[in-house]
Parts: structure tokens; sequence; C-alpha cells
């Protein structure tokens, strides 16, 4: 995996952050937990690469 995956990745997690906050801000559940499951997704696509890069390394 490269340098760009993770980047990618890195932004889908902020990306993330950034609906929450919203969600929080206007009392939006739905945005919230948008937000919530970017995050989630975004932490978990890092820790696959951590494990590859572990393997590879």
């Amino acid at each position: 995996m490269g340098l760009d995956d993770k980047i990618s990745n890195k932004a889908e997690e902020l990306k993330g952050k950034g609906k929450e906050a919203t969600g929080k801000a206007t009392d939006d559940e739905q945005l919230e937990a948008e937000g919530k499951k970017d995050q989630a997704s975004g932490n978990l696509k890092q820790a696959g690469e951590k494990i590859k890069d572990v393997f590879k390394g």
C-alpha cells in the first residue's frame, strides 16, 4: 500500500471528525453518526495498512 492510500485513509478520518463536529453543533444526529462512521472506517483502513507494513518490513 502506498503513501496515497495512507493519505486517503487519514483524510477520510478527518472528514469524519468534521462531520461529527458539524452534527454536534447543529444538533444533527444523522450527520454526527455519519461522521463517526467515516472516522471508524478511516481508522480501520489505517490499521490494515499498518498490519501490511509489518509483514512487508
